[in-house]
């Protein structure tokens, strides 16, 4: 993604910018970049993440918008001309909606059915949001040890009703859409198997809450594992190559000593790595 430029003037040829520095399949699928990220909002751990109401403690206090509507539109318009994605961090229920209201204004000017845009971890949204996301088939892509890191204190920031509302995975898996998970290393580690487990129980790795946080929103065993790969996969326009055991594709995977398909969620947490294949090559061996 092309990520560190901060604001790029709108009268240059962004088109031909994003073109130039698009890469694809770089050292036999090693390195690709084909989307840009921008920033909107905050984080909801500081109070940046972006609302319309304020929050319960602070009430002076709605978060911030890092960049403007406009900005992103003109930036999705660019880059659905130069066929790359866009990827935009949103956190809060504003953040969120106005982000999907600005890849509305591009892809007006623009359709194009397989654009594969996201919204960057789409933390605490509403469920009429969730329409939105479908319509304009925006990918919420999200990183599962989020909700657990940031549980115990989400309904203290939010209150009770706006916290339904927040890492709904649920929500939008039976909506149709697919979550490619993550780690957003390193703010949380990049370890898959924390994210999975997150994602099934909606738990810390000591158990707490009993019953899983929202456990209404939890993923399965199964969704959970195709978030980490073939979801994960689709939604970098990579899944003819990755994401998949399949003849013709990669041959990047990995082999740990339990099969997590059946045991125990809290089992999942004592799974170790045994090889890792990358490229068909076995670059890690448990001793």
């Amino acid at each position: 993604m092309l990520g560190k430029e901060k604001n790029l003037p709108l009268d240059m040829d962004l088109a031909a910018y994003f073109k130039q520095h698009r890469i694809e399949e770089y050292g036999r699928h090693m390195l690709s970049v084909r989307s840009i990220k921008l920033f909107f909002d905050g984080a909801l751990g500081s109070r940046g993440a972006a609302f319309f109401a304020p929050y319960d403690d602070d009430p002076n206090n709605n978060g911030l918008l890092r960049i403007t509507p406009e900005y992103i539109t003109a930036i999705s318009k660019a880059a659905l001309e130069a066929d790359m994605g866009v990827n935009t961090h949103c956190i809060g229920i504003r953040g969120n909606r106005l982000c999907l209201e600005a890849y509305k204004k591009a892809l007006q000017e623009n359709p194009k059915p397989d654009h594969r845009f996201r919204i960057e971890h789409a933390q605490i949204i509403e469920p009429q949001d969730v329409e939105k996301f479908v319509s304009l088939g925006i990918i919420p892509a999200m990183q599962p040890t989020h909700c657990t890191s940031d549980m115990s204190f989400v309904e203290d920031r939010v209150g009770t009703e706006r916290a339904k509302g927040a890492y709904a995975w649920r929500w939008f898996l039976d909506a149709g859409l697919v979550i490619p998970c993550g780690s957003d290393f390193p703010v949380e580690s990049n370890n898959p198997l924390l994210g999975i487990y997150a994602a099934v129980t909606r738990q810390d790795p000591e158990g707490w809450p009993e019953g899983g946080w929202h456990s209404e929103q939890r993923m399965t065993i199964e969704e959970a594992i195709k978030g980490f790969t073939i979801w994960a996969a689709y939604s970098a326009f990579q899944e003819d190559v990755l994401g998949s055991i399949e003849v013709g594709k990669y041959a990047d995977f990995t082999v740990l000593d339990k099969d997590i398909l059946e045991i125990a969620p809290k089992e999942i947490l004592k799974a170790k790595t045994v090889y890792t294949i990358v490229g068909g090559k076995i670059r890690y061996r448990a001793k």
